[in-house]
């Protein structure tokens, strides 16, 4: 599993590698209402919470940086993301085991809290998945800019194993 977390965040260094500064922060309206680096922005504060949830017992996916360099250049997310990878790879079984809470709003018409618990297996899923639903989104920008992305970027585990099949 967690193997497959560091492929998914790979595939976001990959893209980052191969972006301009200026590319990574075009926000291309109406098509899209935030730019690549918002995205992996969002993608890697979902991380960090979990991250920071495992030490304090709560992980809170609302708490967001919004703006910062990781948003503006691509070399600071490239940072972000090696440390991201250096922690899943410390990660043990007993640690994927753990019981954490998980804050978060249910509500979009008022604010609503709602608290459930939860494990950092699960929620080392859930992240991945939440990363590879922005990546889609990220490839259609970059298509959109012209930049030749990988095939296999946003691409979910189960849509992958239904191509590799047909």
């Amino acid at each position: 599993m967690i193997k497959s977390q560091i492929t998914i965040l790979q595939q976001a260094q990959h893209y980052l590698m191969g972006v301009s500064e200026q590319q990574y922060c075009e926000i291309i309206s109406p098509l899209f209402m935030s730019s690549a680096g918002a995205h992996i922005r969002h993608i890697l504060d979902h991380y960090h919470a979990m991250i920071v949830g495992m030490k304090s017992g709560v992980i809170d996916y609302d708490q967001r940086t919004r703006g910062g360099s990781v948003e503006s250049e691509p070399h600071a997310a490239l940072q972000a993301i090696d440390k991201i990878i250096m922690f899943l790879n410390g990660l043990s079984e007993q640690a994927l085991q753990q019981t954490v809470k998980l804050s978060t709003e249910v509500s979009v018409t008022n604010k609503q809290v709602m608290i459930a618990e939860t494990t950092l297996a699960r929620e080392v899923i859930f992240v991945g998945s939440h990363a590879v639903h922005h990546l889609a989104t990220i490839k259609h920008i970059a298509l959109t800019q012209k930049i030749d992305v990988a095939e296999e970027l946003g691409i979910a585990p189960a849509t992958a194993t239904f191509l590799r099949a047909g």
